[in-house]
């Protein structure tokens, strides 16, 4: 964030609601409405405009959603390796794999939560041998299954199309896309390949940085 701020732009990086330190907010009706809700009420109680709005990974779905709300508030989408739903999809109809990588999901207090901060998520974030690899998983809080299972509902698919996009793809995860839905991963006004772990942002911070000063 300090680089981008040092650059003249002004960040926001809000938590979603049921997550990180946002976790004692969960609930059994908590769902990607939720999250969307979240980014477009930042963007209108903040009256922000010619937004970069940069979604990651299931922020994807979230960045969507928003956009489509607040589409007179955004210059531009970024999609940091992130899904990129069409309207009525939901995080595993674009990204069916999770099911696989996931592990099983728990319910507690009436809420199922996936993506349980252990190895198994440990491999799907990619982080390896990153030196941010622990400090990471310690902060890692379970994901609503809600989210995930959601679909997007879009109030106006052809004007959210209208705005430009930058896609970052990373090489191995873009090869395990679905084959029918990965040309919307090469479809934008700038495409970009990372070859690192699927959380850029703390396997490639100078270069997530770097894309997101030219996208600004």
């Amino acid at each position: 964030m300090n680089s981008l701020q040092n650059a003249g732009h002004e960040v926001f990086a809000p938590t979603l609601t049921g997550l990180a330190d946002r976790s004692h907010l969960l609930s059994p009706e908590l769902g990607l409405g939720t999250h969307i809700t979240d980014i477009a009420a930042l963007l209108r109680f903040e009256d922000l405009h010619d937004v970069v709005l940069v979604g990651h990974s299931y922020g994807g779905m979230v960045v969507t959603g928003a956009a489509d709300r607040e589409a007179h508030r955004i210059e531009r989408l970024v999609y940091l390796h992130a899904a990129i739903p069409q309207d009525g999809e939901a995080l595993i109809d674009v990204s069916p794999g999770l099911l696989l990588l996931a592990g099983t999901t728990r319910m507690v207090d009436g809420v199922e939560l996936g993506l349980w901060p252990d190895a198994a998520a440990g491999e799907i974030y990619g982080l390896g041998t990153c030196p941010l690899k622990d400090w990471a998983l310690e902060r890692l809080t379970p994901h609503p299954w809600k989210t995930v299972t959601d679909k997007v509902i879009l109030n106006d698919p052809a004007r959210l199309a209208q705005i430009p996009r930058t896609i970052v793809n990373c090489p191995t995860s873009l090869a395990n896309r679905p084959e029918a839905l990965r040309h919307r991963w090469l479809q934008a006004e700038t495409v970009l390949s990372l070859d690192t772990g699927h959380d850029v942002m703390l396997t490639a911070p100078q270069s997530v940085i770097d894309i997101l000063l030219k996208a600004g």
